[in-house]
């Protein structure tokens, strides 16, 4: 197909969609932008090889076809020249979705660079700047790619709410996380990171400063919109996430790597800076692109969707749940609670397909929000409130399949879980005392087993709880002499605790009490505690 009959073609399929302008006086009309045969207002232009990095579409620099660009509803492919044609609103993001075997340019700090920001006149005059002008549209967006190449076996970084109120806290994250990541980035060959919102704490200032400390990792780092990333005084949800957009272009995205398509959602919904507050659910506009989006990806691959916060908190998720639901292969994650859950949505929760979905609500890096006493550098503990260490987490692909692996800031990988027991036991008392084991990532899919010293291994119950160790720690705030730092959270229910009673027949002495977990990928960690019974 030619670039006349691809006109042609793509003027006939996309003639009669509604466009409609964002409601605000501006200087910068719809009536501006081109027009094609049928009358739509449209964008226009090429994706390349970037043979020479050029970044501009040169001879030498090849179009390259059947590669897809959005404009944040609609989707198309590119014709044998490499060349695109879309709808355009006055206020757009059109971006490339990054195909397997290619990549996107990086900006400062290693943020991928794949969108353009179609804004005239520029946001509104917020306490935070949103995007400048940026005039009339370009007669020709191109976006440049360059080849790598890719395995369909790879890792990435996994984050969820950095959070930092203060250029302190973005000290913390560095010294507490990104020095660990960046060590290990390298032992397990990440590919890229991914955090999953709440970049900032409402201070949108911070942005550079936390993205110069990320971008030390030395990988690609996508991002997510959280509730604490928008802008406040917006007076409502479509203006809300103008300095984000500034920063890391759009709110949501997809992009593929291997044999996994990634889709990147704003789920966070303001109610504006008169009403204030938010709620979880995804734009009408964004569940078309998702249904456009998913039309050119392979039944075989696996869909990955992240987002801030919970799915099982999402007002309209069923809507979701219905354009995903048919793929053999999903799993989604968030973040925002500032606990680790692991969920299996199934047809009690609304989901049709043949199987449960995995949702994963994700650890945090900041923990309780770098609350508690602080340690010999002086970074809190920050334990968050289901008595999980504050970290991060190791995805790992192979083809369509996955498992993900918490990591405990500034832990060993070999801390997965804490056990707890009284230091001393009275004899009389052995029959009567549990054992309760925390295994940080576990999940109802985890089989967590005990044994006392060579006895035999036995299954250890699942319930739900709240974690003793993270009981004393609040003891010990509300104590005549309390420790530093900020107080933390109050406790929450948690359903990655398992018991198992001492074994009735144990004598005076000194024993190792011994917990081996495997979770739902077959990983098995082992951990021990020594208990003295008196």
């Amino acid at each position: 197909m030619n670039r006349r009959e691809f006109l042609r073609t793509s003027g006939a399929l996309l003639a009669g969609l509604a466009l409609t302008p964002l409601s605000r006086a501006n200087s910068f009309s719809l009536n501006d932008l081109p027009k094609d045969e049928q009358g739509n207002r449209y964008a226009e232009g090429y994706v390349f090889h970037d043979r020479d990095k050029s970044g501009r579409k040169k001879d030498g620099n090849p179009g390259l076809a059947g590669i897809c660009v959005s404009n944040g509803r609609e989707v198309v492919k590119t014709d044998s020249n490499g060349y695109w044609k879309l709808p355009v609103e006055e206020d757009a993001i059109l971006f490339v979705v990054k195909p397997t075997g290619w990549r996107v340019p990086l900006g400062p700090n290693n943020l991928p660079q794949f969108y353009y920001i179609h804004k005239p006149n520029g946001s509104p005059n917020y306490k935070y700047p949103g995007v400048s002008p940026t005039g009339p549209l370009p007669k020709s967006i191109d976006f440049p790619l360059e080849q790598q190449k890719e395995s369909n076996k790879f890792s990435m970084i996994l984050f969820g709410d950095p959070q930092p109120r203060n250029q302190t806290e973005i000290d913390y994250i560095a010294h507490d996380v990104v020095e660990q990541v960046a060590r290990e980035a390298k032992e397990i060959d990440a590919k890229f990171g991914l955090s999953l919102g709440d970049e900032m704490f409402d201070v949108l200032s911070l942005y550079e400063s936390l993205n110069r400390t990320v971008g030390t990792i030395g990988l690609p780092w996508y991002n997510t919109v959280g509730n604490h990333d928008m802008n406040y005084d917006a007076p409502d949800d479509s203006l809300s996430t103008e300095t984000f957009q500034r920063i890391y272009g759009p709110t949501y995205y997809s992009f593929n790597y291997g044999k996994v398509h990634f889709i990147v959602l704003d789920d966070v919904v303001w109610h504006g800076a008169e009403k204030r507050g938010y709620h979880g659910e995804i734009t009408k506009k964004q569940l078309e692109f998702v249904k456009n989006d998913l039309a050119l990806v392979p039944k075989d691959h696996l869909i990955f969707v992240a987002m801030h916060i919970p799915l099982v908190d999402v007002n309209n998720r069923e809507e979701l749940y219905r354009l995903i639901e048919d793929r053999p292969f999903t799993v989604s994650v968030s973040a925002h609670t500032h606990v680790q859950a692991h969920y299996f949505i199934g047809d009690a929760e609304g989901w049709k397909g043949k199987t449960p979905h995995h949702h994963l609500n994700h650890v945090t890096v900041c923990g309780s929000w770098w609350e508690g006493a602080p340690d010999e550098r002086g970074i809190p503990h920050a334990t968050m409130s289901d008595g999980a260490p504050n970290g991060y987490s190791v995805f790992e692909f192979d083809g369509n399949r996955y498992k993900v692996k918490f990591r405990a800031a500034s832990r060993p990988e070999s801390e997965q879980m804490s056990i707890w027991l009284p230091q001393e036991i009275s004899l009389a008392d052995v029959p009567q005392t549990e054992v309760i084991v925390n295994v940080f990532a576990g999940s109802e899919r985890s089989v967590v087993e005990m044994k006392v010293e060579s006895g035999a291994w036995t299954p250890m119950t699942n319930f739900e709880g709240k974690d003793p160790y993270f009981m004393k720690l609040k003891e010990l705030e509300a104590s005549p002499k309390p420790p530093l730092g900020l107080k933390l959270p109050n406790p929450s229910n948690t359903k990655h605790l398992w018991k198992a009673p001492l074994p009735a027949n144990l004598r005076r002495g000194t024993y190792a009490v011994e917990i081996r977990a495997k979770d739902m990928f077959g990983q098995a960690f082992v951990d021990r505690r020594i208990v003295r019974i008196a």
